[in-house]
């Protein structure tokens, strides 16, 4: 009989809450005042622009600054819509500064002061300023709902081990590990994998490891084993006894150490999907879901992939054109 192990303790939940009521209006009087500010800043960049423009020999000179003005939110509304629809491109997000440091341009040149060029620079500024923490926030909460958005490594360990993070930076770029905390368990297995392979081969381990080794060990897949599989041997079939009077029945005592039977990847899936129901997508690690289930580390990996796959297979934020051929 297989009994299922002990569910492992919660961790405390790592999401940021949701807003409460109070919080959600004040953030959108923040935000509404953050429109009627970048509002202002652009009218009052107005006349500065057309002077420049008239200067420039354009017979309807309000057309360069009401162009450029409509054009800043025209092209932040297109970035938040991009990122919405997981089609972020890198350089929309900078048409905005661009055209906000050429309208900051003109209006210092209509100034003929030091201060008036500093206030006349400084209101069209905001728009951008603004727009680009709406920008954030936005990308972030697409980000943290479709699973893409990588988390950013704390500054403290930058600077105290500067070698070292930026190696585990750049296996989280090149392989998409977009856990944090999943890049740091991955690092610990690699460094117990890399001790192990120097205690058993000396200190020229690197020429004597396979190289399929020595690859599994940079990628951070190579990990020592934590499970010994053992497999049942089959049943002897006794002999059959000879004619004769029948010996007396002896009483049986339970073998000690009997090996048991060794579970399959589905029943092992099975048993972590009842066990990680409840955690959240940063919490499926190798580490957790090897305590949990008690498996090898080598299996705790294979069902940390599948577990992840089936969550990113069953989210209803994708793509839009998925949704656009439903609707047709």
């Amino acid at each position: 009989m297989t009994t299922t192990p002990p569910l492992a303790p919660e961790a405390p939940p790592s999401g940021v809450p949701p807003l409460t009521k109070p919080e959600m209006g004040l953030a959108g009087v923040g935000a509404f005042g953050a429109a009627g500010v970048g509002a202002l800043g652009l009218i009052s960049s107005f006349d500065a622009v057309s002077a420049a423009a008239a200067s420039w020999g354009f017979s309807a000179p309000w057309m360069l600054p009401v162009g450029i003005d409509v054009s800043i939110p025209v092209f932040t509304v297109a970035n938040l819509l991009l990122i919405r629809m997981d089609m972020a491109l890198a350089w929309v997000r900078f048409v905005p500064w661009v055209l906000t440091l050429i309208t900051c341009g003109l209006n210092i040149a209509a100034g003929h002061s030091l201060s008036a060029k500093v206030a006349h620079g400084t209101m069209p500024l905001l728009w951008v300023v603004f727009s680009e923490i709406g920008a954030h926030v936005y990308a972030v909460r697409i980000g943290a709902a479709t699973g893409r958005r990588m988390e950013k490594i704390r500054f403290s360990r930058w600077l105290l081990a500067f070698p070292s993070t930026f190696a585990l930076w750049r296996r989280m770029t090149l392989w998409e590990i977009t856990s944090y905390s999943e890049a740091l368990a991955r690092e610990k297995e690699r460094q117990l994998a890399r001790a192990d392979l120097r205690e058993q081969h000396g200190p020229k381990w690197r020429t004597k490891t396979p190289r399929r080794e020595r690859v599994m060990l940079r990628m951070g897949e190579l990990a020592p084993a934590t499970e010994e599989t053992t497999t049942v041997p089959p049943p002897a079939v006794p002999p059959e006894p000879e004619a004769g009077p029948k010996p007396r029945p002896r009483r049986q005592t339970p073998a000690k150490g009997k090996a048991k039977a060794q579970r399959t990847f589905e029943e092992l899936l099975s048993e972590a999907r009842t066990v990680t129901a409840q955690w959240l997508d940063r919490e499926l690690t190798a580490d957790r879901i090897r305590t949990a289930v008690r498996v090898s580390q080598a299996n705790a990996r294979a069902l940390r992939d599948a577990l992840k796959a089936e969550r990113a297979e069953g989210r209803p934020l994708h793509s839009v054109e998925g949704t656009e051929a439903v609707a047709a």
